[in-house]
């Protein structure tokens, strides 16, 4: 296997040009002082998940399907070959990336998508190894059961735990929300499974009859943030409510999350979701809600040295409110609320501490760019 360096050089790139490319930067407010946002790069189409390789160059994957290589000076590679075809629709298409643990032995990444079936799509999980012409031994390790959908939610976040085992988030659909509330399929989801798609055999339903065993949480809307907590290996998640009632939670096994029965918010008609309450018996409350709904995106953990006083806090990316939300966390409960950038005037799809110690963004259009929050000072 060749190594990283070499890979990089073999890979055709698009140098960026443009004044707005590479080097522009803008300077925003933060109680953490001036930040300066940087462009990185940018001529990337809905770009939706970012994974630091051991170099500092980025994977991303963009919504149309493309799985691209983007240098730490910001030029793009030709997307790489071995990406399976995706359902680019609606909220479909090539979603999140991330490395295995183990890469810098054995190149596997792990991909999410939305796989063409029926005439629809359905959430999947294939991986395969990052070589010098791109991936390889391509395998689709999970598919979601239970239903095809028609362009509505796919969900698709992914996070490796320190036992190796993986966590995927997957939607409801839209005229059977109420599956989300069963367990003979995968829909409205967090499921868990080992690097080769077979299911642990203690998840919390592995051996309940009638029940998908793969299944670790449900209750779940529209689950597009997932990340583990390095400080005590706790898996947090946020998903979208309908009008409303956009939730943060911290992930249990066997827990029900409480959707479509209870939920902050109410149903695009103004009527009430399920019972009408925000909370029942048996079902887990949020630990924080957005109510208006700013739309969350990818989320993660602060543990860098830039910006020290925010150590352990949390960050979300926005779509609908186009801003980067800052929660601090005291014991499992959000004590403060900080939003960020939102003079950007962008949707962020993802956010991700880079090696670096900085933020790296991404922007949901079909311009996207990646952009670099660090210290303006």
């Amino acid at each position: 296997m060749v190594g990283m360096k070499r890979f990089i050089l073999s890979v055709g790139f698009i140098v960026l040009l443009s004044p707005f490319g590479a080097g522009a930067q803008e300077t925003f407010p933060s109680s953490a002082g001036p930040l300066k946002v940087e462009t990185v790069a940018k001529g990337l189409v809905n770009p939706w998940g970012l994974a630091f390789l051991p170099d500092g160059s980025m994977l991303v994957t963009e919504r149309p399907g493309r799985l691209r290589i983007v240098t730490r000076d910001g030029k793009l590679s030709e997307p790489l070959a071995g990406v399976p075809r995706v359902l680019a629709s609606g909220q479909g298409g090539l979603l999140d990336v991330i490395l295995d643990r183990d890469f810098a032995r054995n190149r596997t990444i792990y991909f999410s998508y939305a796989e063409p079936a029926d005439g629809g799509g359905r959430t999947a999980l294939a991986r395969g190894q990052l070589g010098a012409g791109g991936l390889a031994n391509v395998k689709v390790i999970f598919r979601q059961q239970g239903g095809i959908s028609r362009g509505n939610h796919f969900a698709g976040r992914i996070a490796q735990a320190a036992d190796g085992n993986l966590f995927v988030t997957t939607g409801d659909h839209f005229s059977g929300r109420d599956k989300a509330q069963t367990l003979d399929n995968d829909l409205g989801k967090i499921v868990r499974i080992a690097p080769d798609g077979a299911t642990p055999k203690d998840n919390p339903f592995a051996s309940r009859s009638g029940a998908r065993a793969e299944i670790w949480s449900y209750g779940h809307r529209n689950p597009q943030g997932l990340a583990i907590n390095p400080a005590d290996g706790s898996l947090w998640e946020q998903e979208h409510g309908a009008m409303g009632g956009d939730e943060v939670n911290l992930i249990a096994p066997g827990k029900n999350y409480g959707w479509p029965l209870v939920s902050h918010g109410v149903n695009y008609d103004g009527s009430p979701v399920g019972t009408g309450r925000p909370d029942a018996p048996g079902m887990e409350p949020p630990i924080w809600h957005w109510t208006p709904s700013i739309a969350p995106s990818g989320m993660t953990f602060y543990t860098g040295d830039l910006f020290p006083a925010w150590k352990g806090n949390l960050f979300n990316g926005a779509l609908k409110f186009q801003l980067l939300s800052r929660l601090e966390i005291k014991d499992n409960k959000v004590v403060k609320e900080e939003r960020l950038l939102q003079d950007l005037g962008e949707r962020i799809r993802d956010v991700r501490q880079g090696p670096d110690g900085a933020l790296y963004l991404l922007t949901d259009s079909s311009s996207g760019r990646i952009l670099r929050v660090s210290p303006a000072k």
